[in-house]
């Protein structure tokens, strides 16, 4: 049976006159599912009983299921959701402050199988529907509240999967979420974050969505960053470098370099001269990250020394740089943690 979420308006329009109902009933039905999120067709309060029935015979409503529920001692908060098939994801809860961020998963598992990440040892199961990404910001939102009695400011794609690899259903679900009869929460406060897809890059920037953007470059030599990412291999730093050029033109907006800092890898100060290059086509905030440890993983954080004369040589080259302290580490919910171990 099909999930009723899963149907775009002209089809739910086209159910309504099969079955002699009045077109302004899909406004009340959309509103139902996307800004109320109901769980079920009898909670549609002013829709008609006959006409409950007409979608129970015809539609499912299948709910996110949380199975767990674990608290890092920073209070970050990572829940693994049951989906309707049997499968598992993970979403993460970080307050900061005022604010309350929430990391949404685009895909079970990742094919793309980064080195340093736990996500892409699953592999690749199957992307989320438009709804599933949505429910994740739905639930988060009533979790903030009862636990930090706060609502979600903040949005980032950044658990398990690439968003670019799930970009239909993606934005989709950011036109959901920013839309006011959806969750109706400013583009601006959302990020999507990529490993670098040159041809998907291009064809979100048409979309021009007016959300933030992301990348993870890790290295700005393509040997390394080969042996770091696969997807490096068919994605080089100039096409990368040509699409984040295209990517500003379309939007205005600055982009952000998400930088993995490793032990011996790409924490050189001629790792820093490398990334201060590429930098120069386009207006960046280079975020600097700690390396999260996992299983099987060989990897070390860079030291402290590494790390500051890292950031002091980016910004020397005026630069504007932020390190990101990591949030969860000890529940296994920071960047590059998130698995399913069922």
């Amino acid at each position: 049976m099909q999930d009723i979420r899963n149907l775009d308006n002209e089809h739910l329009l086209n159910f309504l006159k099969d079955n002699n109902e009045p077109l302004f009933r899909a406004k009340q039905i959309l509103e139902w599912l996307w800004k109320k999120n109901v769980s079920g067709f009898e909670g549609m309060r002013n829709i008609p009983i006959s006409l409950q029935k007409k979608l129970a015979e015809n539609f499912c409503l299948v709910k996110l299921q949380i199975v767990t529920e674990q608290k890092s001692v920073d209070k970050t908060l990572k829940y693994k959701l049951k989906l309707h098939d049997g499968n598992y994801i993970e979403m993460v809860l970080i307050p900061s402050g005022k604010r309350t961020t929430v990391c949404v998963s685009t895909q079970v598992g990742c094919a793309l199988k980064c080195a340093f990440c736990a996500t892409g040892t699953m592999g690749f199961i199957r992307n989320l529907s438009a709804y599933e990404i949505y429910e994740q910001v739905f639930l988060a939102n009533e979790l903030a509240q009862q636990q930090y009695d706060s609502k979600v400011s903040n949005i980032v794609l950044m658990g398990m999967g690439e968003p670019l690899l799930n970009l239909d259903n993606v934005c989709n679900a950011i036109s959901w979420i920013t839309e006011n009869k959806g969750f109706g929460m400013s583009p601006s406060r959302i990020t999507l974050s990529t490993v670098g897809i040159k041809d998907k890059i291009k064809e979100l920037a048409n979309k021009n969505l007016g959300i933030n953007f992301a990348i993870s470059l890790h290295s700005a030599n393509d040997t390394k960053r080969k042996q770091l990412m696969p997807i490096a291999l068919n994605n080089s730093l100039s096409d990368i470098s040509n699409s984040l050029v295209y990517y500003h033109a379309k939007t205005g907006q600055r982009i952000s370099i998400e930088y993995l800092l490793l032990a011996g890898v790409n924490d050189s100060l001629n790792d820093a001269r490398e990334l201060s290059i590429f930098c120069k086509n386009f207006p960046v905030k280079i975020n600097i990250i700690e390396y999260n440890k996992h299983a099987n993983k060989s990897f070390k954080p860079a030291s402290k020394e590494r790390l500051e004369e890292f950031v002091a040589f980016l910004m020397s080259k005026n630069m504007l740089v932020q390190v990101r302290n990591s949030r969860g580490k000890d529940i296994d919910a920071a960047c590059g943690q998130l698995v399913d171990k069922s």
